[in-house]
């Protein structure tokens, strides 16, 4: 499995690498939290809520509390199959996914109060904007460590 392939199918469903590559117990838990926290966050409902527009709808139905689990799982699944998929022990690879769990943990919280030129974005595109600082900022941090540590 190639790191692309990793990630991709971790971002389809987190917890899917570690099945294509054998690792049933580790693939199965992140598969099933994955779908506890959907179910109890109302992730999907807000997701299509989300997609047709209603994005006030979505923040009405979503539980921010169950939700705010997310990020960090979803990363941690991304950060675990692209690790797996890496041939060789890449430094500091993990900084990438855990600045954007943090970002876009912080971008659900602020979610309901930000409204960018005048239309409310809602708690499920907010915080996927909120990955590209996220990406850039730990890039940015395993740039300058791996610098300024050699």
């Amino acid at each position: 499995m190639t790191k692309l392939e990793a990630i991709l199918w971790s971002i389809a469903l987190p917890g899917f690498p570690q099945l294509l590559v054998g690792l049933w117990f580790k693939g199965a838990l992140l598969v099933l939290l994955e779908i506890f926290i959907n179910v109890m966050s109302d992730f999907n409902l807000a997701i299509m809520y989300s997609f047709l527009g209603e994005t006030e709808k979505a923040a009405g139905v979503i539980d921010y509390q169950w939700l705010m689990f997310y990020p960090c799982l979803y990363m941690f699944a991304m950060w675990d199959a692209y690790k797996i998929a890496s041939n060789q022990k890449e430094k500091l690879s993990y900084l990438p996914f855990v600045f954007s769990a943090y970002f876009v943990t912080v971008g659900l919280m602020v979610s309901p109060k930000v409204h960018l030129f005048g239309a409310f974005i809602g708690p499920i595109f907010l915080p996927m904007l909120f990955v590209i600082p996220g990406v850039a900022a730990g890039f940015l941090v395993r740039a300058i460590v791996i610098r300024f540590t050699r």
